[in-house]
């Protein structure tokens, strides 16, 4: 989240006489796409995200200030790390030349969800026995973000994802407003679970 913040206030009618804290959000809105489009390789993966912007609440009021609420995504750290350096020198830049105040509260969250190769091809194994290899798919690296990456740093494991079909019974994507679940899945995904823990366990 960054937040800019104005020095001199000016009323809406004499905009000269002070800062406008809109023209620089609107500025890092736009400019922080450079981040990756210029600056990550395009044999990287990241994304920068600015999901909401609160400043003012009429249009004859010049804000006193405008947050930005922003998420990062990458599938390498060292590109996570770098994006980071870049946007918080950015902001503050940008900030900096519209004669600004600048906040950046960076936070770092969910970690970048690896699963384990050995364990990967066990759970695989287990469900092509089950369903069939036509039923299994390996999925591309995606940008979701998912708490189990630190189930994952702190022992060997796999992240697998039950379909929810597509179609006149298959649900949305997840995160949402029209998200909503197949129950047909349920008998699905416990059979998997049963075979997968007697397989393990014999």
């Amino acid at each position: 989240m960054c937040r800019v913040q104005k020095q001199r206030i000016p009323s809406a009618a004499l905009p000269h006489q002070g800062v406008d804290p809109m023209q620089c959000a609107a500025s890092i809105v736009l400019g922080l796409q450079s981040l990756v489009s210029r600056e990550i390789s395009a044999h990287q993966a990241a994304v920068v995200t600015v999901g909401a912007m609160q400043a003012g609440e009429v249009y004859n009021i010049v804000p006193e200030q405008a947050v930005l609420k922003i998420g990062v995504r990458a599938l390498d750290p060292a590109v996570r790390a770098q994006i980071e350096r870049r946007l918080q020198a950015f902001v503050h830049a940008q900030a900096d030349s519209y004669g600004l105040k600048c906040e950046v509260d960076y936070r770092q969250q969910y970690p970048v969800l690896v699963s384990h190769a050995d364990e990967t091809a066990f759970a695989r194994g287990v469900a092509v026995d089950l369903l069939g290899a036509d039923k299994v798919r390996e999925r591309m690296p995606t940008m979701g973000s998912e708490d189990f990456a630190y189930m994952l740093q702190a022992v060997p494991g796999a992240y697998m994802v039950l379909g929810n079909g597509t179609g006149e019974d298959g649900g949305c994507l997840f995160h949402t407003p029209r998200f909503d679940f197949n129950d047909r899945a349920l008998p699905l995904g416990a059979a998997y679970w049963v075979r997968l823990a007697q397989t393990f366990l014999i």
